[in-house]
């Protein structure tokens, strides 16, 4: 089965694309088997490239449990550089069609795998993220008790379910410990991703993600995104902000309250023949 990886600030996943793809029977187990770091090619998440009457190509994502993702920004930038290179789709500007709906992305740099991203509109209701609760109330800046502490925190969509957490010294947060605690949270009835974030000033922040299925990631897209929404929101940062994450720098646009946009880094590291079940 041949396959090809990809990390997109860190954030890595195998994309399978024609054939190879619609071939796959059980995505899920594949996921479980193939993304796994001491007996598979290792990823975060596995990615499965299928036709589509709705966009340039239909993009399927299941993180390293199996679990299906309904999107991801990193993943977008990946799959959007591996279709122009691979020459299965011939512009630089292309639609994925998703779980979430409709992600257009632009290949703005080639040659450095620079991909923009229009990520749609961050979803604030209850109801739309999704949370328990009143579907129709936000969840700004709201108390939330887990792991023996009481958070401040604020919920987004982004066709995926965030809850960003704003802190004053990110090194001082014991992600593995609160991350899961936190994702599993009965208020978030399909869990949810977590961020940890500190602002560094009003153009920058540092953050940190526990990502639902796959645990502690080096970037996450859509988490990002959902941090520059949270920023705005509690009057935290301008409307254009760098997000710092361990795998390296992503710059976020929220220009008028309506699509978010992201640009940041993508990379193919290697191609191979998976010999597993």
């Amino acid at each position: 089965m041949q396959f090809t990886k990809y990390t997109g600030l860190g954030n890595d996943f195998v994309l399978l694309d024609g054939a190879t793809a619609a071939d796959i029977k059980s995505p899920s187990a594949l996921a479980k088997t193939i993304c796994n770091r001491r007996f598979g090619v290792g990823a975060d998440g596995l990615v499965l490239l299928l036709p589509s009457d709705k966009a340039d190509i239909k993009m399927r994502i299941f993180n390293s449990d199996g679990s299906e993702a309904e999107m991801c920004g990193n993943a977008s930038r990946c799959v959007a550089l591996h279709l122009f290179r691979r020459k299965i789709v011939n512009k630089k500007q292309i639609s994925l069609d998703t779980l979430a709906g409709i992600i257009r992305t632009d290949i703005t740099d080639e040659p450095r795998g620079l991909v923009r991203v229009d990520m749609g509109v961050p979803r604030l209701t209850k109801g739309e993220i999704p949370m328990t609760g009143n579907p129709a109330e936000t969840a700004v800046n709201f108390p939330l008790t887990a792991a023996g502490q009481t958070f401040y925190a604020t919920a987004v969509s982004m066709g995926n379910p965030h809850l960003v957490i704003f802190t004053p010294d990110i090194s001082q947060v014991p992600l593995s410990t609160w991350g899961p605690q936190l994702e599993t949270h009965p208020l978030f009835p399909r869990k949810t991703n977590v961020e940890f974030v500190q602002v560094l000033d009003s153009k920058t922040v540092r953050m940190r993600v526990w990502e639902r299925g796959a645990g502690i990631t080096q970037a996450c897209g859509t988490g990002s995104c959902a941090t520059a929404a949270a920023c705005i929101l509690n009057h935290k940062t301008e409307k254009n902000i760098t997000v710092k994450l361990d795998g390296g720098d992503l710059f976020i646009e929220w220009p008028d309250k309506k699509n978010i946009f992201m640009t940041g880094l993508a990379q193919a590291v290697f191609t191979g023949d998976y010999l597993g079940d």
